[in-house]
């Protein structure tokens, strides 16, 4: 894989800096956009990705993808579209249900007008699990029924919606990644595991919403980078996949991983649970297996130690 002319949306983010420094260290011409909106520090997310700016093979533009004419600017000559950008946080969703379908529904139909009118070959579009809502079986399988319970979750949806269109009316090459519980470094503030990791690093007790015993499928995002890849490599027309880890554990023992990481033992403090908060998630990836050779390569503890040694040196040594 060399020399693709590629376009990142939302690359300064979480899960897109990590995917650009491979795409950039692979030789790529990545071109990142990205509005540094105000949901977390924008300071963050430039810190994310200040590594390539002096590289010729990297170039950023700050600007939204409901902007027309910056998406026109972004498109030029580019064959490979990784659609990340989107305004995250279940529970802010359904507080500013317009706020998110204009980032998230609005944006994603705007890019792929755009992908029509340049020579885009191929998109890959960054779902999430929450277009399942509470699953009526475990693991989740792609046959699942699609029932999301929060804003977030249904405009994720909806853009997979899209995205599925366009792929049969007008010829797109599209593959739709959904996510199960992402973590790693230069995660968000307001993650969990971010959270958690750095209220026990400071000797404090994390807050957990209920009683611990939902489960997760937390997926390492260098998984989920890799993920990526293959769906850039595959020659599918159009589908959608399942990426997770595989197995999934209970926030108390997440809270007992953590603690394992950081060599300490803090109690967690039990509230109530929040409106918009699925009790477990689970993948089944066989789906991603056979049809993209997705194999995930971190397990939950070992990704656990990666994750609290880089916040160790990046977050808590400055």
């Amino acid at each position: 894989m060399r020399e693709f002319r590629i376009l990142v949306t939302g690359g300064a983010g979480f899960i897109g800096s990590n995917l650009v420094d491979v795409l950039v260290k692979d030789e790529n011409f990545v071109c990142v956009v990205d509005n540094f909106d105000d949901y977390y520090s924008p300071e963050i997310k430039m810190n994310n990705i200040k590594q390539n700016i002096d590289k010729n093979n990297f170039k950023l533009i700050k600007g939204d993808i409901r902007d027309k004419k910056i998406l026109k600017d972004c498109l030029k000559d580019i064959d490979i579209v990784f659609h990340l950008a989107a305004r995250p946080g279940v529970r802010a969703s359904i507080q500013n249900p317009f706020l998110y379908h204009e980032n998230n529904v609005t944006a994603t139909l705007n890019l792929l007008k755009a992908c029509l009118d340049s020579n885009v070959k191929k998109i890959i579009y960054s779902s999430s699990s929450s277009v399942y809502g509470e699953p009526e079986h475990l693991p989740i399988d792609e046959k699942e029924p699609t029932n999301p319970i929060s804003t977030y979750g249904a405009t994720k949806l909806a853009a997979e919606k899209y995205c599925h269109v366009f792929s049969k009316n007008y010829d797109l090459q599209i593959i739709a990644l959904r996510y199960f519980t992402v973590f790693g470094p230069r995660q968000r503030p307001d993650e969990a595991i971010c959270k958690f990791t750095n209220l026990i690093l400071q000797g404090k007790r994390p807050e957990i919403y209920g009683d611990g015993e939902q489960t997760r499928d937390f997926t390492y995002v260098s998984d989920v980078v890799d993920a990526n890849l293959l769906a850039l490599r595959s020659k599918i027309k159009w589908d959608f996949f399942n990426i997770g880890s595989e197995n999934r554990i209970s926030v108390n023992e997440l809270i007992k991983l953590l603690n394992e990481a950081c060599g300490s033992n803090i109690k967690p403090v039990y509230t109530s649970k929040k409106e918009g908060e699925i009790s477990h998630t689970w993948a089944n990836i066989e789906k991603a297996k056979k049809l993209l050779n997705y194999k995930p390569k971190v397990d939950i503890r070992t990704g656990i130690k990666k994750y609290v040694e880089w916040v160790k040196g990046n977050v808590h040594e400055k």
